[in-house]
């Protein structure tokens, strides 16, 4: 702790905390240090249990995510207060554990769209990586009745799955297309040069362009 102390920039910390993150330790640093370190599930343990977001980023970078509990899980998911640790638990942790089909199934039904959004974060992982079983028409559906109206980091979720089946599923792609244009949302959404929009009707055609 007293070495992530020695790391806290204000610089980035006013950068990190415009992003829901309320640390001050850059991240290139931060990922030297779990280099260092290596796995140690103990010590990951230790690190979250002081509820300090960067300790809980070290913890996700030096964990190994075949050991927690479905029950562990879920209780981080839901004291991951800061937007940077809820992403990476969800990528770097619970994409590789045995239960991410349990915890898809009960996150994507939850009520707190906190944790329905780390739901349907797994829902998009399946529809590019192992699509087989799902619903797809039907996981359109629920998009086009309810991410209008959903809180934001809900709603980007959602928006990144009806992408992603338009992207990867050309059967469904003209209706993925639509319902983006029809809902419009995150179509004014600031994107760099270079950068591709999230709006998903322009990020659909151009991941496909790309792929031809």
């Amino acid at each position: 702790m007293a070495e992530l102390a020695a790391l806290e920039d204000p610089k980035a910390r006013a950068v990190n905390e415009r992003n829901g993150d309320d640390h001050g330790v850059n991240l290139g640093k931060l990922r030297a240090v779990a280099k260092r370190l290596k796995t140690q599930q103990d010590l990951a343990y230790r690190l979250w249990e002081t509820d300090d977001t960067a300790a809980r980023l070290l913890a996700l970078l030096i964990c190994r995510p075949k050991a927690f509990t479905r029950a562990e899980l879920d209780t981080m998911l839901r004291t991951a207060r800061a937007a940077k640790v809820h992403d990476w638990l969800v990528n770097y942790v619970v994409k590789k554990s045995p239960h991410r089909e349990e915890l898809r199934l009960a996150w994507s039904a939850d009520p707190d769209p906190a944790v329905a959004s780390a739901g349907w974060a797994l829902t998009t992982d399946r529809v590019a990586k192992q699509p087989d079983g799902l619903d797809l028409a039907g996981l359109v559906d629920v998009i086009e009745a309810r991410m209008k109206a959903a809180p934001d980091r809900l709603q980007w979720a959602m928006n990144h799955c009806l992408a992603q089946i338009g992207i990867e599923h050309p059967e469904h792609r003209a209706r993925a297309i639509d319902v983006g244009e029809r809902l419009g949302v995150l179509k004014d959404y600031p994107t760099s040069p270079g950068c591709t929009s999230p709006y998903a009707p322009v990020w659909i055609t151009e991941m496909v362009s790309r792929q031809r």
